[in-house]
């Protein structure tokens, strides 16, 4: 046998290989703008309005001591009082101011300015034209 044929066939033996590398990149941007909108709108309220009736009445009735302050049902009556010189002094209830306490439901129409926020939202391209080498 020659030296070519007491060897075996030879058989070619390949490897193959990956390597993966990661990268942070920017490929989008969202642009965000807020807008602040004003609108007017009406607001139906029933408002209580109170107010103060006053009566003078003429009492001009000798007493013996001066009355307190009284109410009678929704009137406040307070007693105004004179000295009156006689041969003797005497208490003269000369007059009473009555105040009759009266409430009114006032409906009103009122405009309300009312403020809100609207978000539009917008994608800005980016530049990605510049590309990462890869080392050898």
């Amino acid at each position: 046998m020659t030296g070519a044929e007491a060897r075996p066939d030879a058989v070619p033996v390949l490897e193959e290989s990956i390597r993966i590398e990661k990268a942070v990149r920017e490929t989008d941007r969202v642009l965000i703008n807020t807008t602040v909108r004003e609108r007017t709108e009406f607001v139906d309220l029933d408002l209580l309005v109170g107010d103060a009736l006053l009566e003078r009445v003429s009492i001009n009735e000798v007493v013996e001591k001066a009355p307190a302050v009284r109410q009678e049902g929704d009137t406040v009556i307070i007693p105004v009082l004179e000295e009156v010189l006689v041969v003797e002094k005497r208490l003269v209830l000369k007059e009473e101011i009555r105040i009759r306490r009266r409430e009114v439901i006032e409906h009103v129409h009122e405009p309300v300015q009312l403020r809100s926020e609207e978000v539009s939202l917008a994608r800005a391209a980016v530049d990605n034209s510049s590309k990462i080498e890869d080392e050898p």
